[in-house]
């Protein structure tokens, strides 16, 4: 659109909003979160034991071993290099997040390595441990009673403070580079090139943003192959209804008691029709699965790992009922250190009405026999 002046009298309209000292602080802030980033090494492919005669591999995907403890970490990066590139992400002015701790735990760190102050909104219930996180990378925790309204708390503070919204659930998909460049998908693939079955039948995840599911889903139709996705869904979250039904405006009343995923909206970030398959899975199911890997592997892990690992366990025992051979692949999302007083808590699980027993019993049993019980 031209302005009446310039249509009369010609004049090219110029306006540069060149800024030197920004795009040199710019700079460095982007070589810094790249130099993270060639600092790490992959994380490690562990392998959850089975009987040799079923002919079937478990693999999980050990994100807890980031310097930030979570998968997230590789989140956190994307999302700090979105926003710099798209000069969203400005010196002095902080970074808000909404989120249930991990995600903030890791961009409170990238805050850090960047010099720009962060603000995590998160449910009032998050672990202490978590907060605990957040704080000693040099962020600050603000809290809010409904988990429903994180969104809209995180958009008032960054218009109050002039600085930015990650919003993590809008573009967790958009900001990772799903067709290569290291993702968690193309990792897993190379590391299991020299196995037996180097092609899985299943990866599955769970959700939060969506933006995993969505980034392994997608580098598996761009890269040909045939593995199928399953995305586990825990209990107070709709991503499944939403996924059955197809509705995208369905919502439920409360938040997740499994920390990291479920959301009482379907997310932006989480893409329906890139996936093949979705579970409910219960609560104490989860947990359950969380405490049968420490006896399995003696690593201790959060509950959403568990809603994976209880899914993959389900897709192991129809493999084995079906005769079929191969191998299936989750995600070891984070520590169980940072849930001690919650599923790994008898107190806790007491306090919620929480019966893991059927569950536990369920898996024992699996593991002897190769069948789901009914």
């Amino acid at each position: 659109m031209t302005t009446p002046q310039q249509t009369r009298t010609g004049v090219t309209l110029d306006v540069d909003h060149s800024d030197a000292a920004y795009r040199a602080w710019l700079k460095e802030a982007v070589r810094k979160v790249q130099a993270d980033a060639n600092r790490s090494a992959d994380t490690h492919l562990l392998r959850f034991p089975l009987p040799d005669e079923w002919g079937i591999d478990l693999y999980l995907k050990d994100e807890s071993t980031h310097i930030t403890g979570s998968l997230k970490h590789r989140l956190a990066r994307s999302l700090f290099l979105y926003g710099l590139c798209n000069g969203w992400i400005r010196p002095g002015r902080p970074v808000i997040e909404a989120s249930s701790g991990s995600t903030a735990v890791s961009e409170a760190y990238f805050a850090g390595l960047i010099g720009v102050p962060f603000i995590a909104v998160m449910p009032r219930t998050t672990s202490a441990e978590k907060c605990r996180l957040i704080e000693f990378h040099g962020g600050r925790c603000h809290f809010v009673d409904d988990s429903r309204k994180m969104y809209e708390a995180s958009a008032r503070l960054a218009a109050e403070t002039g600085g930015h919204y990650m919003d993590q659930f809008t573009y967790a998909e958009r900001a990772t580079d799903w067709r290569g460049n290291n993702n968690i998908a193309e990792s897993v693939f190379r590391q299991l090139e020299l196995e037996r079955f180097p092609e899985p039948a299943w990866i599955v995840a769970t959700a939060g943003t969506g933006g995993t599911s969505a980034t392994i889903a997608r580098y598996v139709h761009y890269t040909q192959r045939d593995t199928r996705i399953c995305v586990a869904d825990p209990e107070n979250s709709c991503f499944f209804e939403g996924w059955t039904t197809g509705d995208p405006d369905v919502t439920c009343d409360c938040g997740s008691r499994i920390e990291g995923i479920g959301r009482p909206r379907m997310e932006p970030s989480f893409v329906p029709g890139a996936i093949d398959r979705m579970m409910k899975v219960p609560d104490a199911a989860s947990v359950a699965a969380v405490r049968a890997l420490e006896r399995a592997i003696g690593r201790k892990a959060g509950g959403s790992t568990g809603t994976g690992l209880w899914s993959s366990l389900k897709i192991v025992a129809e493999m084995v009922a079906e005769g079929r051979r191969g191998s299936v692949v989750t995600l070891l999302c984070d520590p169980g250190d940072r849930y001690l007083d919650k599923y790994y808590s008898d107190a806790w699980l007491a306090e919620q009405g929480m019966d893991i027993e059927p569950y536990a019993t369920a898996i024992d049993s699996l593991l002897k026999t190769g069948v789901w019980p009914r």
